[in-house]
């Protein structure tokens, strides 16, 4: 009897355990899942700028109308940085803020994202993704959402420059990798000039390991700054 007890009561646990696993993989899948593509904006290669549902609002002020040169200039004006301890800033100081997007990666979403935001729909965002092969054989990300709402522009990063492991056709890379170092996955972003900046909010979302930073730009006080400078 004791015997039989015990093989109940370990098949009992299995089950337990393969339904926890199981619910646990579910739950993640459902919020890792990225909403689906609506309207393809730009493709070219692992590039890609598509419309998609807005999980957040169904108030964006879209369609709207900016200019390429407008958004070039307002993606100039991301600076991002690696975060360093306490210890770390007493000795070296605070991380260099670089540019969020450079010439090259400018050049690509500008006109894609002033078409898209030209044809968004009020309950739409903007999704975009730039992906290219390092000297290293590395893959190199950079993926986030843009959207406008009233007079602030949402900026969404999740990945800025991200380097990790190559994709599915790793045949096309060098196996055997120099000894470079491991780009941290948590980044800090902010716009320049901060005074246009309304609110920055960073996170991760339960369940999804991507980090989450996202600025909210008076963007057309920030404009109307840009133009009339004279380094823009």
């Amino acid at each position: 009897m004791k015997n039989i007890n015990f093989t109940e009561n370990f098949f009992a646990g299995r089950i337990a355990r393969v339904l926890l696993v199981s619910g646990l993989a579910f739950m993640i899948g459902c919020t890792s899942v990225s909403p689906v593509p609506e309207t393809v904006i730009y493709k070219s290669g692992l590039n890609q700028v598509h419309l998609e549902k807005d999980p957040d609002s169904v108030s964006n002020s879209h369609p709207a109308s900016l200019t390429q040169s407008e958004v070039g200039a307002l993606l100039r004006g991301v600076r991002v940085w690696k975060p360093r301890n306490l210890i770390h800033r007493l000795y070296t100081g605070e991380s260099e803020r670089t540019r969020g997007f450079r010439n090259e990666e400018v050049k690509i979403l500008a006109p894609a994202l002033s078409n898209a935001l030209e044809l968004a729909a009020p309950d739409q965002r903007v999704y975009f993704h730039l992906s290219h092969v390092t000297e290293y054989g590395e893959e190199e990300t950079t993926s986030g959402w843009i959207s406008l709402r009233g007079h602030l522009l949402y900026l969404s990063l999740s990945e800025i420059h991200d380097r990790h492991s190559p994709g599915a056709e790793i045949t096309k890379y060098d196996r055997v990798l120099p000894n470079v170092p491991e780009q941290a996955p948590s980044f800090s972003v902010i716009f320049e000039p901060e005074e246009y900046v309304a609110e920055t909010r960073s996170g991760w979302r339960l369940f999804a390991p991507d980090q989450r930073e996202e600025l909210q730009i008076r963007y057309r006080e920030a404009l109307d700054a840009l133009t009339k400078s004279p380094k823009s």
